[in-house]
């Protein structure tokens, strides 16, 4: 008998899953998760995102079981997995979202497009999140965005509706993550995977922690609860997009009829967030749209400004937490801990990376993508090489990180939290430490130089030539007339995403990214 498999990728849910409805109203059908060692093998691949992929692929099963069908999974290379399914038990069809992942994903996609033509089996991909594939022009990406969001979210198959099937061999065991060269840390306080934690998470926020969402996401003291902490979730489709604006909106009604104080401020958060979600799939997009952003610069004309100055001594101390300067340095031991920090603090790293230290974005971003649990590559991308200066289409970003912690942690709680030597450094020091006498250091119990690291490089300096090295470029004939086909291709045509009428002038697209201030979710 003919059947259909339903491959799942990034789209870990039974709601709201156009392949598995289309699926089951076909008729039987095996629900496939394969096990791909040469994705983990990617060096933006990480030990904590795939023991969070395996609560979420856990939560998977038993939401498929409920509806009759089992979850089979398969260890292998694509290609290589659907070959020996078809040759033991063939099939007409694969159905799935489609996927706006790293290089390697882009490529394994490909293939399995060639394999599906070679085979004679139609290969059927779904919209996943707002992002559009083989978009002709970005001036109609909004409305094709808000159909997307708008359109009636599918209802999970019913209880024992499925016509589940299974692989027509025994069942592998879990790779181990050391086989698959993940050796990394997990870190102890990250967020598990799985969609009934998500609608726990997400149910928190729109009732309770959306109150604090504006004005609270940009310090890293409020922001782990002011922040909806979705962002896990939506990278393997825990959620839908789609479900979570159409019930943030939902909300949003609820309390436009309410009269209970803060009523309207919280909706006011909710109305940025669904904002920010917006942001989110137009990232998405430039990669989706540009594949090689990942690897190159997307202004051409940058190519060699950082490249061939790399500094190891700048990067170890970056990951090492050595910088010396606490805000950073307190950043990544919280990523370290968690997995997570909040948007305005991961530009910040990017910043700090990219000017005073000099580091070209690519290797910072694998390090990076390695440390997030939300790792996006659409969103993760494209912001590196907008907070390094590299899209030729928005403002320089440049974080001082002393001044980031005397707006965002004036009392160093932050800091002292994360950094337990900044504990014994009195107040009048807390931005500078490494510039202590060393007859307070002895009577603190700090020592510069070993608990209090020193800057590499004088931060004002630094940065300060870092910038005039990137606005020499930036003003060289050459390089300011390609600006105008990177912002027709990428360039939003929103004012803040406030449904107002395209605007089609490259310096009215650069304004709108520019004022773009946040992708936190």
């Amino acid at each position: 008998m003919s059947y259909s498999v339903v491959w799942f990728k990034r789209d870990l849910r039974v709601h709201d899953h156009a392949p598995l409805i289309d699926a089951a109203q076909r008729g039987p059908l095996l629900c496939l998760y394969v096990v791909e060692p040469s994705l983990w093998s990617q060096p933006d691949c990480a030990l904590q995102h795939y023991l969070f992929l395996r609560e979420s692929l856990r939560d998977l099963y038993r939401q498929l079981r409920q509806c009759g069908a089992e979850l089979q999974i398969a260890v292998g290379e694509l290609t290589e997995v659907l070959a020996r399914l078809h040759a033991a038990s063939p099939f007409e069809r694969l159905l799935s979202h489609e996927e706006t992942g790293n290089g390697h994903t882009f490529a394994r996609d490909r293939a399995v497009a060639g394999w599906c033509v070679q085979h004679r089996v139609t290969w059927q991909e779904w919209a996943q999140h707002g992002v559009v594939r083989r978009l002709p022009t970005r001036d109609v990406w909004h409305a094709r965005w808000q159909a997307h969001m708008h359109a009636p979210c599918l209802p999970a198959p019913a209880p024992g509706s499925l016509q589940g099937r299974a692989l027509p061999w025994s069942p592998q065991p879990w790779p181990d993550p050391q086989a698959l060269g993940l050796a990394e840390h997990d870190p102890p306080r990250r967020q598990r995977g799985g969609r009934t934690l998500a609608l726990q998470v997400l149910q928190a926020f729109l009732q309770e922690r959306s109150q604090r969402y504006r004005g609270g996401i940009s310090s890293p003291l409020g922001a782990a609860t002011a922040c909806s902490r979705l962002s896990p979730y939506l990278a393997l489709g825990c959620l839908s997009m789609r479900e979570v604006v159409q019930t943030t909106e939902q909300r949003m009604r609820q309390l436009e009829a309410c009269e209970a104080p803060g009523a309207s401020w919280q909706r006011q958060g909710l109305a940025a967030f669904v904002s920010r979600l917006h942001w989110h799939c137009h990232f998405i997009q430039k990669l989706e749209s540009e594949p090689a952003m990942e690897y190159r610069n997307l202004h051409r004309g940058y190519d060699g400004l950082r490249e061939d100055e790399w500094d190891d001594a700048h990067f170890e101390a970056l990951v090492a937490g050595r910088t010396g300067w606490p805000m950073v340095d307190a950043c990544v031991a919280m990523l370290r801990e968690t997995g997570w920090l909040n948007f305005r603090m991961r530009a910040m790293l990017v910043s700090v990376a990219a000017y005073p230290l000099w580091l070209h974005w690519r290797p910072v971003g694998l390090w990076l993508a390695r440390q997030f649990l939300d790792y996006e590559p659409g969103i993760h991308w494209s912001q590196l090489q907008m907070q390094a200066g590299t899209t030729g289409i928005n403002t320089t970003r440049v974080y001082n990180p002393i001044k980031q912690a005397r707006d965002h942690d004036p009392q160093g709680h932050f800091v002292r939290r994360w950094l337990p030597s900044m504990r014994r450094v009195p107040d009048a020091w807390l931005w500078q430490p490494w510039l202590m006498p060393a007859d307070l250091q002895a009577r603190c119990g700090v020592r510069v130089g070993e608990e209090i690291p020193v800057p590499p490089v004088d931060l004002e300096n630094a940065t300060r030539i870092a910038k005039a090295r990137v606005h020499a470029l930036r003003a060289r004939p050459e390089v300011r007339a390609a600006k105008a086909g990177i912002v027709e291709k990428h360039g939003s045509r929103l004012q803040r995403d406030t449904g107002r009428r395209p605007r089609r002038s490259s310096s009215a697209a650069t304004g709108v990214e520019a004022r773009q201030q946040s992708l936190d979710f």
